[in-house]
């Protein structure tokens, strides 16, 4: 897999990957999550993980300091925005 120049900025690119994909988002899941979106939140690369995400439709983990549930909705968003002609 090729790094993008964004990626090896990242603030996860040393944390252990299991951290960014909770199985569950509720109990110990949650909790996960929340710890995952602190490392997200000291991110300089932030919006580029996010964008990654959403333009390969990423559906599990944490990305760019959102969740699955989170990129769903933000999709759904961008989807029902009248496009610029």
């Amino acid at each position: 897999m090729e790094t993008t120049d964004w990626q090896s900025r990242a603030a996860c690119r040393d944390e252990d990957p299991e951290l960014f994909f909770p199985v569950s988002d509720m109990g110990p899941g949650a909790r996960q999550a929340e710890q995952a979106r602190a490392v997200c939140a000291r991110c300089p690369v932030r919006a580029e993980c996010l964008g990654y995400a959403l333009d390969n439709g990423l559906d599990h983990g944490v990305f760019g300091g959102t969740t699955e549930r989170e990129r769903r909705e933000l999709f759904r968003r961008q989807r029902s925005r009248p496009q610029a002609a």
